[in-house]
Order: C-alpha cells, then sequence, then structure tokens
C-alpha cells in the first residue's frame, strides 16, 4: 500500500517514511521482508485530527403558500387548532408540476457555491437526503450534479425520513475526516406535497416543501465531533409509505387506495419521538461532557413544537437557545434542519457547541454535535 493510496490511514501520513512500507491486517500494523514503519517516528509525530466543517449553508423555498386559513376550506379544521397543536402558522408548497425535489435541492446548491464562491466544478461529492426523490433511480444526487454542473462529482441519495439530514451529515463528514474529500454537499430537500392526502386532516396541517445544504471541508479545530443514530423498524406500522415500492408496486388498486400517500397513527409516533429526540440529544450531552450552560444552540426537526419543547427541557436549555422556523415552513421532512441552520446562522460564532437532533417515520432517530466554524459578516 502506497502514501497517499485511498486505503493508507490518514493519521499515519506525516509519520510515514518513503523507503519503508506499511501493510495492514484488521487493526494491526505489521512489517513484511526487511520494511517496517519506524514507530519512532509515529510517536514523535504530531498527529492531527480531522473534522468536518460546515463552511456555508444555503436554502430554497418555493414562492406559493399553504395557509391555515387555506387549509380550513380543504378539511374539517382550524387555525387555533393547528397553530395549538404543532406551532405552524404556514407552509410552502412547490406547485409546478413539472418542478420536482432536485429543482429545489439544485437551487440551494446554487445559492451555496455562490455564497461559499466555488465552482460547481470544485465539488467531490452530494448526498441527497430524501424520502420524495424524482424518481426511483437514477439518485436526485445525480440529477442536481446536472443541474448545478458539478462535474467532477458522484453522489447518491439517503433515505432516513425525517432524520435524514443528520444520517446524510454524519455519512458525508467521514469522507471528509478521512482527508479522501475537500469538498463535500449535503443537501435536505423534500416535495412533500407530492405525498399528501389533503383530504387527510391528521397529516395535510403537517408537512411542507423546501431544501436546504450544507458545504463540509476540512478543519483542523471545528466541525462534527460526535454523534449517535439510530433505527427501529417496528416503527414502520406507524408512519410510512403503503405502496409504490417492491413490496406493493403501483396498481389501479393501491392507487384508488391511497397507498401512495404518507400514513401515519399520530399518537404512538408522537410518543416515540418526543422520547426518541429528547433522549438521544440529552444523552449525546453527556457522552461529551457538556453541561446545558455549554450548549450554545440546539436545532431540532421541524415536526411538532410539543417535540421541540421537549428535547430543550430534557437537555435543560432556556427556551432562547432553540432555533424555530416551524410557524413558517410546517415540516419539510429532510429540508427542516439545514433551513432551520439558514434561517439561525447570523447568529451562530465561531466555536459554538450546537446539538441537531430529528426523528423520524421507520422509526430512525439522532443527534450530531459539532461545533461552528465561522462567524457571518453581518452577525449580530
Amino acid at each position: 500500500m502506497k502514501k497517499g493510496s485511498p486505503g493508507f490511514p490518514f493519521f499515519l501520513r506525516k509519520a510515514f517514511i518513503p523507503q519503508f512500507r506499511l501493510e495492514t491486517q484488521g487493526n494491526l500494523l505489521f512489517r513484511t521482508s526487511s520494511h517496517i514503519l519506524s514507530l519512532a517516528a509515529i510517536s514523535s509525530t504530531k498527529l492531527t485530527i480531522m473534522h468536518a466543517a460546515i463552511t456555508a449553508v444555503a436554502g430554497y423555498l418555493p414562492e406559493d403558500k399553504l395557509t391555515n386559513a387555506d387549509l380550513e376550506t380543504m378539511v374539517d379544521t382550524n387555525d387555533e387548532w393547528i397553530r395549538s397543536r404543532t406551532g405552524i402558522e404556514e407552509r410552502r408548497i412547490l406547485k409546478d408540476p413539472n418542478l420536482a425535489t432536485s429543482d429545489m435541492g439544485a437551487e440551494a446548491v446554487k445559492e451555496l457555491l455562490k455564497k461559499r464562491g466555488i465552482e460547481a466544478a470544485e465539488i467531490d461529492l452530494i448526498i441527497v437526503a430524501t424520502v420524495t426523490a424524482d424518481m426511483h433511480f437514477p439518485a436526485t444526487a445525480n440529477l442536481i450534479a446536472d443541474k448545478v454542473g458539478a462535474v467532477n462529482s458522484w453522489g447518491y441519495d439517503l433515505s432516513a425520513a425525517c432524520s435524514g439530514f443528520i444520517f446524510a451529515l454524519t455519512t458525508g463528514a467521514q469522507f471528509v475526516e478521512t482527508g479522501r474529500y475537500k469538498k463535500v454537499i449535503v443537501v435536505g430537500a423534500d416535495k412533500m406535497s407530492a405525498i399528501v392526502d389533503y383530504t387527510d386532516r391528521t397529516t395535510c396541517i403537517l408537512f411542507g416543501d423546501g431544501a436546504g445544504a450544507v458545504l463540509l471541508e476540512p478543519s483542523e479545530t471545528h466541525g462534527v465531533i460526535d454523534h449517535k443514530l439510530h433505527v427501529d423498524g417496528k416503527g414502520a406500522q406507524m408512519l410510512r409509505q403503503k405502496a409504490g415500492g417492491s413490496l406493493h408496486p403501483p396498481t389501479h388498486a393501491t392507487v384508488d387506495a391511497k397507498d401512495h400517500v404518507i400514513y401515519q397513527d399520530g399518537q404512538p409516533v408522537f410518543k416515540a419521538a418526543v422520547k426518541g429526540m429528547a433522549d438521544v440529544s440529552y444523552e449525546i450531552m453527556q457522552r461529551n461532557n457538556l453541561a446545558s450552560e455549554d450548549v450554545a444552540w440546539l436545532v431540532p426537526h421541524q415536526a411538532n413544537l410539543r417535540i421541540i419543547d421537549a428535547t430543550q427541557r430534557r437537555m435543560g436549555l432556556p427556551p432562547e437557545k432553540v432555533t424555530i422556523n416551524i410557524q413558517k415552513y410546517g415540516n419539510t421532512t429532510a429540508a427542516t434542519i439545514p433551513l432551520c441552520i439558514r434561517d439561525w446562522e447570523s447568529k451562530f460564532k465561531k466555536g459554538d457547541n450546537i446539538i441537531l437532533a430529528a426523528f423520524g417515520g421507520g422509526f430512525t432517530w439522532g443527534a450530531v454535535y459539532l461545533t461552528w466554524a465561522y462567524d457571518t459578516p453581518n452577525a449580530d
């Protein structure tokens, strides 16, 4: 294995003696023939741990709004009921039938590149978290790369429902941490209006459309520090899209039964979300020896204000440390966290300890601990 090859441990590159050859087997380093790695060189060399830092954030939201007043004309509900139970006042809807998730994601990425002042050709990898891909294949990441001109990148989609962005963020971070890639874009984007039944008052009040994106770059001082992620397939029966996959392909019967829209059993989902998101956020604080005063910001998934409040209380945080925009956009699924980061970016300071937390269908949930990498020029 040669120095600089993809499999060479990045943390040993500075310690590598050119005339020696390092081979690995599992977790063991061993010598072959007369070629060895100088242990003295390792012990005398400062090993730098590289982090994946968010260096820019951007988002896109459709112009058309769907307000609570609009929903009052569509289903048996009212503004006070929706606001008191969810915190939502309006949400954005992508009405153009010729536009899809990739179009929103591409607009977010274009804005991201503009803010960072880099060209699309510099991007190494694009990971898209979504449950509303334009189509089963090709991947939405493939389509976004083409639309923004990221000709030197590769990419793929990741499906983890409302936890999708933090799952994709931790995945993208590891490509940067290994030293393999310098610029990785993580997109959270969903056109939820495409899979919402607007005659079902239990779900149509919740969801909106949107996209958010962050750029990850290597940093020796700031970035993703830790993550704690979970899945539990038993939750699939409570929050899912019943048909459209290989188990139940589209038929006249599945369309007539409305099996291609979101199905949610509200109460058990709510209880699981409150416990899952609150507990994992507290656990990641404990694991990293963070007291409530050490945490500058909680950036929670924007599904329900009551779930956010429960997470805040479990972490011992005051309300002013919690980023919220659910009232404006509703639940945009994989887009909520990057859109929240975008909306609150000007308040973040370099070095801030930030916790991202989410809970999603299926079930998926988790939290990410990161330190913020820059001061926004127009920060308050």
